[in-house]
């Protein structure tokens, strides 16, 4: 039976801070330059722009960069300033963003996809990126030598990507509602699971690496919360949207889960709280325990 949540409606109102345009088509990602008033976007125009506040209180691109396939996607790590594009060609490009944002330098291309990259995870502590494709395919490259290392082939086109770096397990969500579990060695990967509990395509993925609990929003109109690192089998369905949930955020500081869905709501779920577990798992579950490289499929569970 599923664990149906009232959220309490926000009192308080958003502030509309900066509306940035200029695009001439959908964009299709944006992200936040922390520490600069700055903001990175990516389009189906093809160009990948970098903004940067002006003393007007204005932003205006401080980088326009033309690429030779629309931008379907990107993967942007402040540390190195690494910025990772993902193309409807199948072709994921690097750059290197320059301290003062003023200048993207190239530095290589993968040929990752057969057709349209649909997401990407730079993974600095190991070097890696991970990522997605129409071509139902997920494919990860040594980000120094730019060698493809693996890839899985999915039963059907990925809509989720998430990463634990502790125990390099990856987790894929994809049209037909189905949640996959790899653990990834250097050029090899293993099938761990796979989770079955939405009756619809999973729209979005979140990974909570503290409390290791893996959130799945779908287009049936709900999240699941998968209590992958408690090992006791436990899964939790939330329901508070009329339509497909669209994005997933995760506030780990206040264990708050940020909902977004297609009827306009957007729902913070305080995860602190004792809710009903749905469903019976059918195994026995280890998943992502410490130090669990020797784990099988037969130490796993699925929902069914």
């Amino acid at each position: 039976m599923a664990a149906e949540i009232q959220p309490k409606p926000l009192t308080r109102k958003p502030i509309l801070l900066q509306r940035v345009e200029g695009s001439q088509d959908v964009v299709n990602m944006a992200v936040i330059v922390p520490k600069e008033e700055g903001v990175i976007s990516v389009s189906e125009d093809r160009t990948v722009r970098v903004w940067l506040k002006r003393d007007s209180g204005q932003y205006w691109p401080s980088v326009y960069h033309v690429m030779p396939s629309p931008c379907s996607c990107m993967s942007f790590n402040p540390e190195t300033r690494r910025l990772s594009i993902g193309l409807d060609n199948g072709t994921i490009s690097e750059f290197i963003l320059s301290e003062d944002y003023n200048k993207m330098t190239p530095m290589k291309n993968y040929q990752a996809h057969q057709s349209r990259v649909t997401m990407i995870l730079f993974v600095l502590e190991l070097e890696w990126v991970l990522s997605t494709g129409q071509d139902k395919q997920f494919a990860w490259h040594c980000s120094e030598s730019g060698q493809r290392l693996g890839g899985y082939r999915t039963s059907a086109v990925a809509s989720g990507l998430q990463f634990d770096v502790e125990t390099r397990h990856v987790f894929i969500g994809d049209h037909s509602g189905q949640v996959t579990i790899l653990k990834l060695e250097q050029e090899n990967c293993t099938l761990v699971t796979t989770f079955r509990g939405h009756t619809g395509g999973v729209t979005a993925l979140c990974w909570d690496p503290v409390q290791r609990v893996l959130f799945s929003g779908s287009s049936d109109h709900s999240v699941i919360m998968w209590d992958i690192g408690g090992r006791k089998g436990t899964a939790i369905e939330l329901q508070g949207h009329n339509d497909k949930i669209q994005a997933l955020s995760y506030a780990q500081h206040t264990r708050q889960l940020i909902s977004c869905g297609s009827d306009g709501g957007i729902v913070i779920w305080n995860m602190d709280v004792e809710r009903q577990e749905v469903g019976a798992w059918l195994l026995g579950l280890a998943l992502l325990k410490n130090n669990s490289s020797a784990a099988t499929p037969a130490h796993f569970l699925i929902l069914l």
